[in-house]
């Protein structure tokens, strides 16, 4: 697994968490997903699990034992309701990788379709005896699965060739997870491209735009800091993020969380001491 931070990153409530994984993609493999997300939960009868996620901002091809499907690029919170007994094995794509499985990202914002392309039956049956072995090693089933998506996904995105509008926007994405990044201008001048060049390469890889994959990457960390912090100062908080002022950062929050970053933190706060 990932380190904990990066483990929580993007969860609301990571006390809500059933067993939660995630295997980052091999360095050989690296170029088309960040890694291999895997939940399992067992609830008892009656009992649910509420969760609420603010997704990155990429394309997810994913595996349960009801079939497979693509979820494209999301542009606010999700919540899903789990209840008795089920996992599922899903790879977060690289924007090199979402043209090839997805078509046009964007046209998936927000949705999710089934996976139909040739293999797609096949990789699904393999999986499902992947995570359902006779065995107690519950790392070497989720090791197993990882494997089967991984090569799977590899084996149909080819990697982009140096300088290619593929590596390129591979290389978007992890520009923007620098925190000194709070400007489309600014990242930009980084690419060594013009915003429209920039905003182009976005929306064919990425399906959203530069200024949302900003947009997304601080409110995340937003979120983990009135987690993790709720002695913070909410005005503090959003000058150190980048924002002109309070009343900016409290109207994004609201519009992508659908709540006050006060309410969120009270909420994640009571949740944690539950």
């Amino acid at each position: 697994m990932t380190g904990r931070d990066d483990a929580e990153r993007g969860t609301l409530f990571p006390s809500r968490l059933p067993e939660f994984h995630r295997v980052p993609a091999p360095p050989a493999a690296a170029y088309a997903m960040r890694w291999i997300w895997i939940p399992e939960w067992d609830l008892t009868p009656g009992e649910e699990s509420r969760q609420e996620v603010l997704p990155f901002p990429a394309g997810n091809l994913v595996i349960e034992s009801e079939g497979s499907i693509l979820v494209g690029p999301p542009t606010r919170r999700s919540e899903r309701v789990l209840r008795g007994r089920g996992w599922a094995v899903g790879a977060l794509l690289r924007p090199a990788a979402q043209p090839t499985l997805l078509g046009r990202p964007a046209e998936l914002r927000d949705r999710a379709i089934p996976l139909t392309a040739p293999g797609a039956e096949e990789l699904r049956d393999r999986v499902v005896r992947a995570m359902t072995a006779p065995t107690t090693d519950g790392a070497a089933r989720r090791a197993a699965a990882a494997a089967l998506l991984i090569e799977w996904i590899t084996d149909r995105v080819p990697a982009p060739a140096p300088g290619s509008d593929g590596a390129l926007a591979n290389h978007l994405a992890a520009l923007v997870e620098d925190p000194s990044i709070t400007r489309v201008e600014q990242l930009a001048e980084r690419m060594h491209l013009s915003v429209r060049s920039l905003q182009r390469l976005a929306d064919r890889f990425l399906g959203v735009p530069p200024l949302a994959l900003i947009r997304r990457r601080r409110l995340q960390e937003a979120a983990q800091r009135l987690r993790d912090h709720p002695e913070l100062r909410i005005a503090d908080l959003a000058i150190e993020l980048g924002y002109a002022d309070h009343a900016h950062f409290t109207g994004d929050f609201v519009a992508v969380l659908g709540r006050t970053p006060s309410v969120y933190r009270r909420a994640a706060s009571d949740t944690g001491r539950s």
